[in-house]
């Protein structure tokens, strides 16, 4: 209900004679015929509503709010009353304005009735910047950015780009500029990573990302050897074998190796200022000369300005391929026929001697990678500090209950279904990816990969789950609510004591809508996403559209979505007023568990039970996952302290 508002002298101004019937005079604030009235809650129906206390025609209202230089028609007021068209461009967005001036209303009434408030405006523009760039930006600048001086677009350009669209941390700068490096090796047939543009998840090296050529034929067929070696089932007869990779750690030993093959062979005068080596030559082989490691790991060094615990780690997978009895460069003497001199780095007498004497030549490396990756660890920097984008979430006093602000301000800004179904649908995904998120505690890829029981079909049995080594999340009568099934040996950790074996269950509670929303997203919107696209059977799938047929999200894309729900409703935008949280940056879904951990740390100061929600053990907390702050502790001990003094 709206209340009388002071009446305020109307300002004429005097039409411009025409032909025929004399127009009525242009009012700038005409005098409502009524003060009282219920907002009908649609835009179109606001509109006429409003219209109609003013006694405004849509010919009327056109002259009321045109200026010398508009491009509106004011066909499109009768579309916009008649609820066929919305207003979605900067311009239309500055008309709604002066509407509301011209009614007197609060900034932004209308705005706030949109069907989809989150909805990018056209019309943006941008002198130098690409469309595709435009189309990202135009999500996070203000309606009257077109009108704004040159200095102040230029500075809200610069805060989005780096707060929003990159995250402004010095690892993020360090990405951006490695990007712009392609010298990294590929292995396709292993890995069949595909390039993520600008976007580089949580914890992936971007030279990866960024890979400028296929790996020779040689070096193929020897990393092919190698991923067998590692990932068979049974071992080959005639080699020993100690532990076995799985996909994730077979893709990622791939990269890491391919990156070192593609900083011996850049070349030495370029921006990466590799070593050199002709790609025909390189090969495993390489691999047991010691002045080979100094030479990348001083490369690494050089080129990040310090050591980190990837070079230690890399030192150690050298080390684990040259063990004695079951190192695979051991078993495999045959790696050194296709080595050939290299100058400054290995000489036709090394060659031979390591032809003639393969065992010592990899006691000699296994030795010697060792001490290096024991001398690295003492001096190795932290590059990525995970906690940093969520920072404000773990100093909270409830981390929970900040990140929840988050979904809250999704399903507050859902776009309208009947006019925007797919639009819809995405918001819902969103909500659902951190709602779980924050219930489960899952790692990315059992979130991403957990498999979906639809209506009127059975759940998957346990063995079903552990041969896909995924979970499930399905109605449970017992339990009278959503469940979720994941099988131990689908987890990262699955040798872990927090499982024995056994898998994790979990029952969904109904709070915060929960239910509602989980039931229409798997009985409507999910339909919306698949389109006629073939279903892969995950809760989650992707907005499949005409360039992109295949509905499964990759490890990149799943992170693409999480980060860009973060980046629209997460990140408190002061040009905008969008956004909950000040000061968050983007972040990928693995965030999710420090908050999780933090929170529960806050609260109890306990690791036990921290772990538990994130299915790991107190001691892995402890190390990783908790952000535990000296006040908090501080704050824990002394509320069991005051009691004391609240009993006297």
């Amino acid at each position: 209900m709206r209340g009388k508002r002071s009446a305020q002298k109307p300002a004429t101004v005097t039409s411009t004679s025409r032909p025929g019937p004399k127009a009525a005079p242009v009012v700038e604030f005409p005098e409502p015929l009524f003060t009282d009235w219920i907002d009908p809650g649609t835009f179109h129906d606001a509109l006429a509503l409003h219209m109609q206390r003013h006694g405004d025609s849509c010919w009327q209202l056109w002259r009321g709010i045109i200026r010398p230089g508009d491009t509106l028609n004011r066909h499109t007021i009768q579309n916009w009353v008649a609820g066929t068209r919305i207003p979605r461009t900067l311009s239309s967005l500055q008309m709604l304005g002066r509407i509301e001036h011209r009614y007197r209303l609060p900034e932004g009434y209308f705005r706030a009735m949109l069907p989809h408030q989150t909805r990018a405006p056209g019309g943006l523009k941008i002198k130098g910047v690409a469309s595709s760039e435009q189309r990202r930006l135009a999500w996070h600048l203000p309606d009257d950015f077109n009108q704004r001086p040159l200095k102040e677009r230029n500075d809200i350009l610069a805060w989005v780009r780096e707060h929003v669209l990159s995250g402004a941390t010095d690892y993020r700068r360090f990405q951006a500029a490695a990007m712009k490096q392609r010298y990294a090796i590929r292995f396709p047939a292993l890995t069949g990573r595909r390039s993520t543009g600008n976007i580089i998840p949580d914890g992936v090296d971007p030279d990866l990302l960024v890979a400028a050529r296929d790996a020779p034929p040689g070096l193929a067929k020897e990393m092919a050897d190698l991923v067998r070696f590692k990932t068979a089932t049974l071992t080959t007869i005639g080699f020993r074998r100690s532990g076995v990779w799985n996909e994730e750690t077979s893709a990622q030993k791939t990269e890491h190796l391919g990156l070192m093959f593609g900083a011996l062979a850049a070349a030495p005068k370029g921006e990466v200022a590799g070593f050199g080596v002709p790609l025909a030559d390189l090969s495993f082989g390489l691999l047991i000369f010691p002045t080979v490691w100094d030479w990348y790991v001083q490369w690494r060094e050089r080129r990040r300005g310090f050591y980190t615990g990837w070079e230690a780690d890399m030192l150690r997978l050298i080390g684990s391929l040259t063990r004695p009895e079951t190192g695979w460069i051991r078993q495999t003497p045959r790696l050194a026929e296709r080595l050939c001199p290299i100058p400054n780095l290995n000489s036709a007498e090394e060659i031979e001697a390591a032809r003639q004497g393969w065992e010592a030549a990899c006691d000699t490396i296994h030795t010697h990678v060792l001490a290096r990756a024991r001398e690295i660890e003492r001096v190795a920097q932290v590059h990525r500090d995970p906690f940093e984008p969520i920072l404000p979430i773990l100093e909270a006093e409830s981390p929970v209950g900040e990140y929840r602000k988050i979904t809250e301000e999704i399903l507050r800004t859902l776009p309208d279904e009947r006019r925007y179904p797919r639009q819809a649908a995405e918001a819902i995904r969103s909500f659902l990816m951190l709602r779980l998120g924050l219930h489960l505690g899952l790692r990315k890829k059992n979130l991403r990969q957990l498999m979906v029981c639809l209506p009127g079909r059975p759940p998957r049995t346990e063995r079903q789950l552990e041969s896909l080594k995924r979970g499930e999340i399905r109605w449970s009568d017992r339990a009278g609510g959503w469940e979720v099934l994941i099988p131990a040996i689908a987890f990262k950790n699955a040798d872990s004591s927090f499982f024995s074996g056994r898998p994790f269950r979990l029952v969904l509670p109904d709070l915060g809508d929960l239910y509602r929303h989980l039931a229409a997203y798997i009985e409507r919107y999910r339909a919306a996403l698949l389109a006629e696209a073939e279903d892969p059977g995950t809760l989650f799938v992707k907005t499949v559209k005409a360039t992109s047929r295949d509905a499964a999200y990759d490890q990149n894309t799943f992170y693409e979505a999480w980060r860009l729900a973060i980046q629209r409703y997460g990140i408190w935008n002061p040009y905008t007023g969008r956004g909950v949280i000040k000061g968050l940056l983007p972040h990928g879904p693995h965030n999710i568990r420090d908050v999780l951990a933090t929170h529960i740390l806050k609260q109890t100061g306990s690791y036990e039970q921290a772990s538990y929600a994130i299915q790991d053990t107190p001691e892995m907390v402890a190390k990783h996952y908790g952000r535990f702050f000296p006040q908090d502790k501080a704050a824990l001990a002394a509320t069991i302290l005051n009691q004391v003094w609240l009993a006297a």
